[in-house]
């Protein structure tokens, strides 16, 4: 049996430093995601190898052998920063899951070449978010990062956005790769096309290999096409979700389109496409209704990193997909979430169908600013009177706002019987995390160290998982 080297030392020291972990003083483990350790063949460890690990972070048997802060630069709020990097967390180890490559990073593991000043530590309010956004998104059906374990660490830390001082943690999280367009655009930056190309073929390999028989710019421009198709799909399925990133800057976006790194996230209470999830965005670059224009933004800037290893690379033409590919998935996403198929059989009538049911939905949101998640939950298989009948925000249901929405609606059929009897849907109220509830679960831990209320929630959020996909 051949064992296992992982991919990363593919790419060589160009592409990241070894550090050493941060050393803590206390274990208390918070969450342990059995699901995803099953999913990667760790569901056996014992809570001393999980201490072990994903505390001390030792390093997994044949895997990497010394932490890898990886190499990068970005856009920040449209402004270049090459003093970049992972600052507060490493590359821990590469996992083979099937045919996916899936790597453990950390965060709040210490300080690396890239803490820029700071301490390399995460607050424990930050890991119980990340906890809350992973799982609901999750549930939501978002391609998304997993967390796969926190401990909180006994340390107490000084920071301006939390009361301080406050408590520690340190996160591991599950991800489809840590490349992001970044990466790409520091190796753009220091001119190096022959590591732009390396990076290529190793993206390529492990998360693009229906590529592997093409080459140069045929390859480069086919891998562009992906990345992009995989990133209109991850923010159709934010606004389909209600998700406010909140920091869309190009070094919080990877190759993949798998979502991650949730800091200043929000969900939205009512639809406002205004709204903004970062209180230093002061000019709403990336509030909710921005998104899918910041994540194109972003995509052209991936375009000029790659352009520099190959010059003919069409990006332009490329990315006129996006615009398409966005609005086929906010359909699709739309379609999946109220659990309703298209009867129709040609493609324009399907199209425009489904363009119009999106626009009625948010014309309907916009004009009676109605919660968000609930009202998707409500129509959920449809306009059904019965459910309607006993929503929160059941009297919205009875305007004259509501009749286009509602015809829209009638069209269609319910995709899945059964999904429409999930027990969720008969509880009459949405599960949401607007920003009062994630407050109202994090006061219990703050004061009294209680952490039934998040366990609930994490039980109710993870009662509806596949509905949505």
């Amino acid at each position: 049996m051949t064992s296992f080297v992982p991919p990363i030392y593919e790419l060589g020291p160009d592409f990241y430093d070894e550090v050493p972990p941060a050393q803590f003083p206390q274990a208390i483990l918070r969450y342990r995601n059995q699901d995803a350790a099953e999913s990667v063949g760790l569901g056996h460890l014992t809570p001393e190898q999980w201490q072990n690990h994903f505390w001390k972070l030792e390093s997994l048997p044949q895997n990497i052998k010394a932490p890898l802060a990886l190499r990068y630069h970005g856009h920040q709020f449209r402004s270049y920063n090459p003093d970049l990097g992972d600052g507060r967390g490493f590359l821990f180890a590469q996992l083979q899951a099937g045919s996916r490559l899936l790597d453990l990073g950390t965060k709040g593991s210490g300080r690396t070449p890239y803490s820029r000043g700071g301490d390399g530590r995460l607050t424990l309010k930050g890991a119980f978010r990340e906890i809350l956004a992973t799982e609901l998104l999750q549930s939501y059906g978002v391609n998304t990062s997993k967390t796969f374990s926190v401990f909180e660490t006994g340390e107490s830390l000084q920071r301006h956005d939390e009361p301080s001082p406050t408590r520690a943690g340190v996160l591991v999280r599950l991800s489809h790769s840590h490349i992001r367009f970044g990466t790409f655009q520091r190796l753009a930056f220091l001119d190096q096309p022959q590591n732009i190309k390396k990076l290529l073929q190793y993206c390529v390999k492990y998360f693009y290999p229906s590529l592997g028989s093409l080459a140069d710019t045929e390859q480069a421009t086919a891998f562009l096409r992906e990345v992009c198709y995989a990133s209109a799909k991850t923010v159709a399925a934010w606004m389909m979700a209600g998700f406010v990133h909140g920091v869309l800057n190009t070094d919080n976006m990877n190759i993949t389109g798998e979502s991650f790194d949730y800091g200043p996230y929000r969900f939205l209470p009512a639809y406002d496409s205004a709204f903004t999830a970062a209180y230093f965005d002061q000019t709403g670059l990336y509030c909710f209704g921005r998104q899918p224009t910041a994540v194109l933004w972003n995509l052209h800037q991936l375009g000029a990193a790659l352009k520099v290893a190959f010059p003919n690379l069409p990006v332009e033409e490329i990315l006129e997909d996006y615009g398409d590919a966005f609005n086929f998935e906010v359909q699709r996403r739309l379609l999946l979430r109220l659990n309703l198929h298209n009867p129709l059989e040609e493609g324009a009538a399907i199209y425009d169908l489904n363009a119009e049911l999106v626009t009625h939905l948010f014309q309907f949101l916009d004009q009676e600013k109605g919660l968000f998640e609930q009202t998707l939950y409500d129509l959920h298989s449809g306009a059904i009177e019965e459910r309607l009948s006993r929503s929160p925000q059941k009297e919205l249901y009875q305007k004259e706002s509501f009749k286009k929405l509602r015809d829209s609606l009638s069209y269609f059929e319910v995709a899945d019987t059964l999904r429409a009897q999930h027990p969720y849907l008969q509880t009459g109220t949405a599960c949401s995390l607007i920003i009062d509830e994630l407050e109202a679960l994090w006061k219990p831990v703050a004061e009294n160290d209680d952490w039934a209320p998040f366990e609930r929630k994490l039980q109710q959020i993870r009662s509806f998982r596949g509905l949505y996909g």
